[in-house]
């Protein structure tokens, strides 16, 4: 039997509708004789929220108390899941991160899982439960709660897909993969059917609301396939592992201190591209104070702030 990880973030479960909709999804892939293991996010902008609401009160709030006061949003989530999918006839339990074994260091808001004790959870599944953990969330040495900073309830994913070795860790969120740029800025942006480890690490240190930053260095740490999806369509997403030798331009991101990263493998052997970039840049009469490039991304600095335009033209050089 596989064991399966299925993460769900904030606007996938942000209302009791969407809930049945998330649980609909999990009761279809345990139907088919998996372990199912479900990682939520808190709902909707809960997080936003409670932080609000904190600064309101201190503007100088204790960094403890803080993770104390976020991590219950998770724990709401969770909760109301398996309140759901028992009510539906399946057998769930919810665990906050203690409970399911999460250790990190002492950091506060930006915590680093040490360790995973997966007894627990194990347990559970031998009981063939729908085991549901709150993302994002974690305890110290000290017992205190900890939290691994804003879109952590990935990196709790991953880590635990990791730890138990699961066949998959399934990234649900409400846009159904990797796109070539913000299909919010670019109409004509491509979804992406696969992606290496290291491109992915690359967009999302670049500021790309894609996956958490050190998602992809676990994934890639433990070969655990990586798949994002929509929640609430079924189309095909992207899936991120391990790519050899491809070398081909695969993302443009912008960033608002206007810093443009263009990632993809091996594209510091694609001369070509690299001068029509240079070529754009003079065309258009951009000033540019720096502009590297890697193995695997152009990064350019430029002196003022720079329109979405700009980011269109590169990105139909891409193809």
């Amino acid at each position: 039997m596989d064991t399966i990880i299925m993460k769900f973030g904030g606007s996938s479960v942000a209302d009791n509708e969407k809930l049945r909709l998330v649980a609909d999804k999990i009761i279809n892939m345990y139907n088919k004789n998996n372990n199912i293991i479900v990682i939520l996010s808190a709902q909707g902008k809960t997080t936003d929220k409670l932080i609000q609401e904190a600064q309101e009160l201190s503007k100088n709030t204790k960094d403890r108390e803080m993770d104390m006061l976020l991590s219950c949003g998770e724990q709401i989530s969770i909760a109301k899941l398996s309140i759901l999918l028992n009510e539906m006839g399946y057998k769930s339990i919810s665990l906050t991160g203690w409970q399911a074994g999460i250790m990190t260091n002492n950091t506060n808001q930006n915590a680093i899982i040490k360790n995973i004790d997966t007894t627990r959870i194990l347990k559970e599944l031998e009981e063939r439960k729908i085991v549901i953990i709150a993302g994002f969330q974690g305890i110290n040495e000290n017992l205190d709660i900890t939290t691994l900073g804003r879109g952590g309830s990935d990196t709790s994913a991953v880590a635990i897909a990791s730890a138990l070795k699961a066949k998959e860790c399934y990234i649900f969120s409400d846009v159904d993969g990797v796109y070539t740029a913000d299909p919010n800025k670019i109409k004509n942006a491509k979804k992406l059917t696969a992606l290496s480890y290291n491109e992915m690490m690359e967009i999302s240190s670049e500021g790309a609301k894609v996956l958490h930053n050190r998602c992809a260095e676990i994934g890639d740490k433990f070969k655990i396939p990586i798949i994002t999806k929509s929640t609430f369509n079924n189309k095909a997403g992207t899936i991120i592992t391990d790519i050899i030798e491809e070398n081909t331009i695969k993302s443009v991101v912008k960033k608002d201190v206007s810093r443009i990263s263009i990632i993809g493998n091996g594209i510091i052997r694609n001369i070509d591209f690299i001068k029509k970039i240079i070529n754009i840049i003079e065309e258009n009469k951009l000033e540019m104070l720096e502009f590297n490039v890697s193995e695997s991304k152009i990064s350019i600095i430029l002196k003022s702030v720079i329109n979405d335009e700009i980011l269109d033209i590169i990105h139909k050089n891409i193809n």
